[in-house]
């Protein structure tokens, strides 16, 4: 490290950031019953969801297997489940049931002759143009958005965390098991915070003071022998990865995981610590607030939960084809 170069501004670097990748204009999306362009989609400023973050959204990947000539979606049905799951609590419904909005994903993905690995944005928000946080009697608009998506991250290096001083929403305010546009403020901020201080990213807290999750991702430790991870009642999303991983730990490593509560202590003694989420998948993380984990780099059992999630959702495991399902007809 450079003298003077403040900690993780290097390694910050590596993160792909593909959210910023500008959106081709003539992109195929779905809005409100119909195929449209990217630059054909537009909403109103005065939209209720800009204004009041009343909207619900999930976050898909499909992975492109060469040798197969196919492309899959990971988890589609349990992704469009967990989005009817959010919407309840707004008061608002998606347009489609689940087969049918699993069908829709598919559609878009070949009217867009996609073949590389991707992702799906549905998002369902209030659309009235009205000032007002009340949403009774609220028109409501459905929107799925489908791009190439590559990696988060260099799962091969790891990143570096800090503990956020932002501590988690609590579950009386906001259900954590909601993705509500919303409630994402407080991620933002807490991973604001971590890459202020020159970290890549932020390990948020409950408001009694237990691990809770990265701001973006569940968390899994590995100390003693075993897995932890936070339960549902310490506020984490019931993550569609962090549902995998409780399969592939005992399944393809023969180990035990606890779904318990974790001290922040525990963090910076472990053996192993890793974040998981659909966006970047299973990420090592090798420093928590300048303490070392384990030897610094990604870590034995993390590398090969990182392998056996590659070639379960790329369909070279038929153990996991369920999780799966294929986008072209008459392909592998």
């Amino acid at each position: 490290m450079n003298e003077g170069q403040r900690p993780g501004t290097a390694e910050a670097a590596r993160l792909v950031e593909p959210s910023r990748v500008a959106a081709p204009s003539d992109t195929w999306m779905y809005l409100d019953g119909r195929m449209v362009r990217y630059s054909e989609a537009r909403i109103g400023l005065l939209t209720h969801a800009l204004h009041y973050g009343t909207a619900c959204f999930e976050g898909l990947r499909a992975y492109w297997n060469p040798d197969l000539g196919q492309l899959f979606v990971r988890h589609a049905a349990r992704h469009f489940e967990r989005l009817e799951r959010s919407s309840a609590f707004l008061g608002i419904t998606p347009p489609l049931d689940v087969p049918r909005l699993v069908a829709l994903t598919l559609e878009l993905l070949r009217r867009n002759e996609i073949r590389a690995d991707a992702y799906i944005r549905p998002i369902l928000f209030t659309a009235s143009e009205v000032l007002n946080p009340a949403m009774e009697g609220l028109s409501r608009s459905f929107a799925v958005y489908v791009t190439p998506f590559g990696r988060h991250a260099d799962a091969a290096v790891g990143t570096r965390c800090m503990v956020s001083s932002v501590r988690k929403i609590p579950l009386a305010s906001i259900p954590a098991s909601a993705k509500i546009t919303g409630t994402y403020v407080n991620a933002a901020l807490a991973k604001s915070e971590a890459r202020r201080h020159g970290f890549d990213e932020a390990i948020q807290l409950t408001g009694e003071g237990r691990v809770c999750e990265g701001s973006i991702a569940n968390l899994f430790m590995f100390r003693n022998g075993a897995f932890a991870t936070p339960p549902l009642s310490d506020g984490i999303l019931d993550g569609i990865t962090r549902y995998s991983l409780l399969q592939l730990i005992p399944g393809e490593l023969g180990v035990g995981v606890a779904e318990r509560s974790i001290d922040p202590n525990e963090l910076y003694n472990c053996d192993e610590l890793l974040l998981c989420g659909t966006g970047m998948e299973v990420l090592a993380v090798t420093e928590v607030d300048g303490h070392q984990v384990g030897d610094g780099r990604v870590g034995r059992m993390t590398a090969q939960l990182q392998q056996r999630y590659r070639q379960a959702v790329r369909g070279y495991s038929p153990r996991y084809r369920d999780w799966l399902t294929a986008v072209y007809e008459g392909a592998g």
